[in-house]
């Protein structure tokens, strides 16, 4: 994301994104324009969207590849992430949703501190939400984010072939082994540390 321009209202906003040939996300006032992604970031997105859809396939939830806002109240923000699983009713003329009930962020060098940090604080404030995961894209590497029956989060990391995400969406569970996501991936064995971001959470 570059520097915020001028600060708008939502419904400013909104209407610019419709006319607009970039794509933004909206911050309480300011609007962040989003850059292109890597190959390898295109690919992951890809192989998660393709996973996800052929298993909720007849469940009445849907898989949004990038396109979709996600809106939060509580932060007044819009995103577009990278993969998200919605359960709500269909609207075809909606520009957003705010029911995501699982996020998927695939990491890069521009939006990796973004993701852990400020996404992560806005979207555990989504009461739909079940579940948020960041993906690495340079080598095999996940952090979930779950939410219990008791409303609590916690987070694990996935980083060793053969192991599965599992997560609750609505009335069906997904499951996604480490190795799908990063199929047809050239995966670094030293990967670049501004990627890796690996910076101190905070317990929100």
């Amino acid at each position: 994301m570059e520097n915020p321009i001028n600060p708008i209202n939502v419904e400013e906003y909104l209407r610019m994104e419709q006319t607009s040939s970039e794509k933004h996300e909206y911050f309480d006032g300011e609007i962040y324009v989003m850059s292109g992604g890597t190959m390898a970031h295109s690919v992951i997105a890809s192989n998660i969207g393709l996973a996800l859809k052929a298993q909720l396939k007849g469940s009445g939830c849907r898989v949004h590849i990038s396109d979709l806002k996600v809106m939060v109240d509580a932060t007044n923000s819009f995103y577009y992430p990278d993969v998200f699983v919605e359960c709500g009713d269909y609207d075809k003329d909606s520009l957003y949703t705010k029911t995501p009930v699982a996020i998927f962020e695939v990491l890069s060098k521009s939006t990796a501190t973004i993701d852990r940090r400020e996404k992560l604080f806005a979207y555990k404030r989504l009461e739909s939400l079940k579940a948020y995961f960041i993906v690495q894209q340079s080598r095999k590497r996940i952090t979930a984010y779950l939410r219990d029956e008791k409303n609590n989060w916690c987070s694990s990391e996935f980083v060793n072939s053969g192991e599965l995400l599992v997560a609750n969406c609505s009335n069906r569970s997904i499951r996604i082994a480490l190795d799908e996501i990063y199929e047809d991936c050239d995966l670094d064995d030293n990967p670049d540390l501004q990627v890796r971001e690996e910076v101190t959470e905070y317990a929100w």
